[in-house]
């Protein structure tokens, strides 16, 4: 992880009166040892790997802490819960394109939507503060071949 990652955290953390603790340590090595996106469950999982004596508790009131100091970013992938990303920090531009038959999410950039999202805003009389584009679409794999080395099930 990132040592300059890690002191925004912290600088935050502090910021809120909250301390330094095994288990929040050991949260945020999780959160952020990954580029993959992941639920609380999934997070709770990957931080007790670390420091068996982590709670659900704490991974549910540090996971706030982390997104409102800007370093993880809550966002929606059409699911029933809420799912993090910790690749903003590195790739704030990034979008999601969201199979619909596999359910595999596919990070890109392209310039383009940014000047597109830009142009629009401005047009419609708006200053973008942040965006999330999210593109559903199906699997040309399995449409063709009728499989799909993602699709489970």
């Amino acid at each position: 992880m990132d040592a300059d990652l890690r002191q925004k955290i912290y600088e935050y953390i502090e910021k809120k009166g909250l301390r330094k603790t095994v288990q929040r340590e050991a949260i945020i090595q999780a959160a952020f040892s990954t580029v993959e996106h992941y639920t609380a469950e999934e997070l709770i999982a990957m931080a007790q790997r670390i420091e068996p004596s982590v709670s659900r508790a704490t991974v549910y009131r540090t996971l706030p802490l982390l997104v409102e100091s800007g370093q993880l970013r809550e966002i929606d992938l059409g699911k029933d819960h809420k799912t993090y990303d910790p690749n903003f920090v590195n790739r704030p531009h990034h979008n999601h394109l969201i199979c619909t038959d596999c359910q595999k999410v596919v990070e890109f950039e392209d310039h383009y939507m940014e000047t597109l999202e830009d142009c629009i805003s401005k047009r419609l009389g708006f200053s973008p503060t942040s965006k999330s584009v999210r593109i559903e679409a199906t699997c040309d794999k399995l449409k063709k071949f009728g499989a799909c080395e993602n699709k489970h099930g």
